[in-house]
């Protein structure tokens, strides 16, 4: 661990409770940060899964080279932007302004919904996600989690159909969202969508790889289930071209668009523009997810089951009562580091 007056970082690899496989491979820990700003004024989290190919050393850098500022915190938020800068890796900036923002919310005795100007977060319920794995495992899995009426399955491998059907059988009155995570090519993802509509699939997420914005256009025209960008949707001006090319909703994710600021500011922009909104999380602690849940009141679709994935979660905050989250009553962001 570095520690600083102003500031400390610290790594914490999280475990998972079932082995993720993903179509870009099979993980059972994640590497995880937490920042703390002096006196405990505020907290933020930097995760990132290893497919965005972000480096460890450049984010530990960034928060080192941001203990030694000696201007002062910021106590607007509008001035976090301007104090972070927009270099740097997405998920170190992600985790200073998230501990901004908690430190101003602890300061001003709000709660982080209200410190944003958001509707305050109703109970919702969150998707449920099922990563890949054989027809009957999955199938299973989604039987024993009846309190959760939003499944959403990894998909991206072999025998896709076979795994939807499985889980489908099983559990008929599910809604099911289905994530290729760039698994597919724009002419199998039309093809799957054609095979996947019986089955009655609420949305489609990133069928093609993240830099072919008019590969999801493509699904999209051959399809009326809707595609929703997540690794095709990095800055302000991908969801304009998104837009342009008539992919219907977007993925928006703390981690990898540099916290609240950005991505309440692209959340504007894509509701200007008619899409609709999924408020996700990478694998991560209950404090970025916390965080993103002050967001609900905005969003069409909710992902937001991370801290049900892992055993070691060091924070409380959110809480589920199976599937609703529930925001916890506390100012900042409103998460405590347990003991």
């Amino acid at each position: 661990m570095i520690s600083t007056p102003r500031l400390s970082w610290e790594a914490i690899t999280l475990k998972l409770r079932n082995p993720f496989r993903l179509s870009t491979g099979v993980s059972t820990t994640r590497q995880a940060y937490w920042i703390r700003l002096a006196d405990d004024e505020g907290w933020g989290e930097g995760t990132i899964p290893p497919y965005y190919n972000v480096k460890d050393g450049d984010m530990t850098s960034f928060w080192d080279r941001a203990s030694l500022r000696e201007i002062s915190f910021p106590d607007d938020p509008a001035e976090i932007p301007s104090w972070i800068g927009e270099t740097g890796p997405a998920p170190a900036r992600a985790a200073l302004d998230l501990a901004l923002h908690d430190r101003i919310g602890k300061n001003l005795n709000l709660p982080l919904y209200q410190l944003l100007g958001l509707p305050k977060p109703e109970p919702v319920s969150t998707a449920f996600t099922i990563s890949i794995s054989s027809p009957e495992e999955m199938g299973q899995m989604a039987a024993d989690r009846p309190q959760f009426p939003i499944i959403k399955l990894k998909l991206g491998s072999e025998d896709d159909i076979s795994r939807v059907a499985a889980v489908r059988k099983a559990r008929p009155d599910v809604l099911l969202y289905v994530d290729a995570n760039a698994g597919w090519s724009p002419e199998e993802a039309v093809k799957l969508a054609a095979e996947l509509a019986p089955y009655q699939i609420e949305m489609i997420e990133q069928p093609v790889p993240g830099d072919d914005i008019e590969g999801l256009g493509y699904v999209q025209a051959h399809t009326d289930i809707p595609i929703v960008a997540d690794e095709s949707v990095q800055s302000i001006a991908d969801i304009d071209k998104l837009a342009k090319v008539g992919v219907q909703g977007i993925n928006l994710k703390l981690m990898k668009l540099g916290g609240l600021t950005p991505t309440i500011n692209m959340l504007k922009r894509a509701r200007e523009l008619g899409l609709k909104i999924m408020l996700g999380c990478m694998a991560e602690t209950s404090l970025g997810v916390t965080a993103m849940s002050h967001l609900t009141g905005w969003a069409d679709w909710i992902d937001l089951d991370a801290p049900l994935l892992i055993s070691n979660d060091p924070f409380e905050g959110i809480s589920y009562n199976g599937a609703q989250i529930h925001i916890p009553e506390r100012t900042g962001i409103g998460i405590r580091k347990r003991i």
